[in-house]
C-alpha cells in the first residue's frame, strides 16, 4: 500500500511530526492558533486570511491536509507517494 508524505523542499525531508511540521511553518511565519475547534491543530498567518486546520491525531493527517499546506505554501512543499 503507497502512502503519501508531506515533503519539506529545502531541506528534503520528510515531515513526520507535528512538532517538525510546526517549526518549518514557524519559520514561514504562521503561528499557532488557539480559537478555534479544540480537536483540531490550527495555524494561521498574520498576513493573510488563511487557516490551517489539521486533526489533533497525526495519523490521520492525510493527503488533504497535505495539499491544503501545500496550496498556501508554495514552492515550499510537496505531496510525495512513498
Amino acid at each position: 500500500l503507497r502512502r503519501r508524505v508531506l515533503v519539506h523542499l529545502p531541506s528534503g525531508e520528510v515531515v513526520s511530526s507535528y512538532s517538525s511540521l510546526e517549526h518549518i511553518l514557524r519559520g514561514l511565519g504562521w503561528e499557532r492558533y488557539y480559537g478555534g475547534d479544540p480537536d483540531l491543530y490550527q495555524f494561521h498567518k498574520h498576513s493573510s486570511i488563511d487557516l490551517i486546520s489539521l486533526p489533533k491525531d497525526f495519523s490521520k493527517f492525510c493527503s488533504v491536509h497535505m495539499y491544503d499546506i501545500v496550496v498556501k505554501n508554495p514552492n515550499v512543499f510537496h505531496v510525495r507517494d512513498m
